[in-house]
């Protein structure tokens, strides 16, 4: 045998390549199947909703000075969101906070809570299945 022969003899380069393709397909398929069976595809899918929140502190009102306004972003179920700080700890919706006739917090709604201007007030947003949760906005008074 020639050992020239070896370095330009090509006829099993394309038959490994082929195979070595075949089996990385087969393993990422498997692994995709596997990630929806085992229920793992509903977490891949379940976002944190994006949005922005403003806010505005009143000094002189006598009860609720802060408001806290959607700015724009996701509509976002009334339910899920929570105003979280030392004075309240409540979800938008029993707030009272608008929601324009719609079943979602909307660009340009908002709600008043009450708030001292030293405490720190959070927008959080909770997964309807209780698994995770997601701070929103924050509001630092003063």
């Amino acid at each position: 045998m020639n050992p020239r022969q070896l370095f330009t003899d090509d006829d099993a380069v394309s038959p490994v390549i082929g195979v070595i393709l075949m089996v990385a397909i087969t393993v990422i398929l498997a692994a995709v199947i596997a990630t929806f069976v085992l229920g793992l595809g509903d977490q891949v899918s379940q976002n944190n909703p994006q949005a922005s929140f403003s806010f505005s502190y009143d000094s002189s009102a006598a009860s609720d000075p802060l408001t806290i306004t959607h700015d724009g972003g996701k509509g976002i179920d009334p339910n899920n969101l929570y105003i979280r700080g030392s004075s309240v700890s409540d979800s938008w919706a029993n707030l009272g906070g608008s929601t324009s006739g719609s079943s979602q917090i909307k660009a340009g709604n908002s709600v008043d809570v009450p708030a001292s201007s030293s405490e720190t007030v959070n927008v959080v947003w909770e997964n309807p299945n209780g698994d995770n949760s997601a701070t929103l906005g924050t509001w630092n008074g003063n």
